[in-house]
């Protein structure tokens, strides 16, 4: 074990959710990693050599070898480090499950969450709607799928976290701060109460507590990221 981990550098900046999945998902599996804060603003040359493509975090270097894009990374650390908790079911079928809702969760939700943070009035209020939609359709799959067949299942991974939670944490953990700053309610305790609990549960857990970014830090960011899209000119 002790081999395998030497050599694991995470770049990321304190604010960015995909980072912190990747944080999180190392943190749970207990490996032991060098953490490197980039300035986005000016990114370091390595973060560049490493990222050639996409230019952003986080990277994963493991033995020097560059791992890119949040979701290929958190699947890489479950491959190469095999011990529990592990992110991903055995069971073929049921990874092919984690997949389908891990893209949709990335594809359809993440994006509306977005939109909200950079539109106001009406079109602020349309995205809104349509994220609630898409959350019933989410909570409705993930408890047909992960919550109605085993006994004892706290979160979508099972008894503890896996891939689907990781990226639901991120991108709701920090819900409140979230709301603060684009003045909606993203999600509620009695109409995305599977969600609600999900998130709630997760962020009880000790490696989660040490991860989040600090409410009143997370809202400024997101306020600058909102006023700064607002006062750009409309194609």
């Amino acid at each position: 074990m002790e081999e395998e981990v030497k050599g694991v550098k995470l770049y990321g900046m304190w604010a960015s959710i995909f980072a912190k999945r990747v944080e999180m998902a190392l943190k749970m599996k207990g490996i032991p990693y060098e953490y490197v804060e980039e300035d986005l603003v000016n990114k370091s040359e390595k973060l560049l050599n490493y990222n050639p493509v996409y230019k952003k975090v986080p990277v994963l270097v493991h033995h020097e070898k560059p791992i890119s894009e949040s979701l290929i990374i958190l699947e890489y650390i479950d491959e190469n480090w095999k011990h529990p908790p592990l992110l991903l079911p055995e069971v073929p079928f049921q990874r092919a499950k984690v997949r389908f809702w891990a893209n949709f969760v990335n594809q359809q939700v993440f994006p509306s969450v977005r939109a909200i943070h950079v539109l106001e009035g009406e079109e602020q209020e349309k995205v809104t709607q349509e994220l609630y939609e898409k959350l019933k359709v989410l909570e409705e799959g993930v408890e047909k799928d992960f919550f109605s067949s085993v006994a004892g299942t706290v979160f979508c991974g099972g008894a503890t976290a896996g891939l689907i939670d990781i990226l639901l944490w991120s991108i709701f953990g920090l819900h409140e701060a979230a709301e603060e700053a684009c003045g909606v309610k993203i999600i509620d305790p009695q109409s995305n109460r599977l969600l609600f609990k999900l998130v709630t549960s997760l962020n009880d857990l000790p490696v989660a507590k040490e991860v989040l970014p600090p409410h009143e830090g997370f809202v400024a960011i997101l306020k600058h990221i909102r006023a700064k899209a607002l006062q750009s000119p409309k194609a």
